[in-house]
């Protein structure tokens, strides 16, 4: 089984990366939605997937064809894998669902905020909901953000909690100025990522939208 795997990051197509390896050997990876911006500006550079080898059958009654998935850390390979439990949830549909962070997912699982989960793709109304019946209490160590009403959550100085809610906030202005749920977090997270002073929800819903004129 391959759970690890470096090399150079040659191409990257849509929800396919191809890394080229010691050997003249190049290996294609499905790689989840959220990944995509993050491995666009690693082309050419050396990269480290952690991997979940499967195989994949072609029909009924065809042959089974081995695919690597790969992740940028353990954790997000951990949290495929339980996503993957649920009823229905199978490897390719995952992977285009998963267009947010596994913390951010994780987190929408355990607020049971079901309109952000069905906001994903390949994710109705009762795949949402059943995916919060199944994963509901299994996905806290993966939540990167916490809930602001999980103080027994929040770390030592209650940032995980001005965190979340700053985040909520951002959002929800968002929303009410007619950007799509899931599109308003993907804004959100990226301007956080780009810039950590942002402290009210105002600055950070101000660089959500700069992004948003930048694509």
């Amino acid at each position: 089984m391959i759970s690890r795997i470096e090399g150079v990051l040659a191409e990257l197509m849509d929800g396919r990366a191809m890394l080229a390896c010691a050997g003249g050997i190049t290996y294609e990876l499905l790689v989840p939605g959220f990944d995509q911006q993050r491995l666009a500006v690693c082309i050419g550079q050396n990269v480290t997937f952690h991997t979940l080898h499967y195989l994949e059958a072609q029909g009924p009654t065809g042959p089974f064809i081995p695919r690597l998935i790969g992740f940028a850390a353990p954790e997000d390979r951990a949290f495929f894998e339980l996503f993957t439990t649920v009823k229905g949830m199978g490897n390719r549909k995952a992977l285009r669902a998963l267009q947010l962070p596994c913390g951010a997912v994780a987190g929408a699982i355990a607020e049971k905020d079901v309109d952000l989960l069905k906001s994903l793709p390949e994710i109705g109304k009762r795949t949402a909901e059943t995916i919060v019946a199944e994963l509901s209490g299994k996905v806290d160590r993966f939540v990167e953000l916490k809930p602001s009403n999980a103080i027994r959550h929040a770390g030592p100085d209650g940032q995980g909690d001005v965190r979340s809610e700053l985040i909520r906030d951002a959002v929800a202005v968002l929303v009410q100025l007619g950007e799509p749920k899931l599109i308003a977090r993907q804004l959100v997270d990226r301007a956080l990522a780009a810039d950590r002073t942002l402290s009210t929800p105002d600055q950070l819903m101000a660089a959500a939208l700069r992004l948003k004129q930048l694509t």
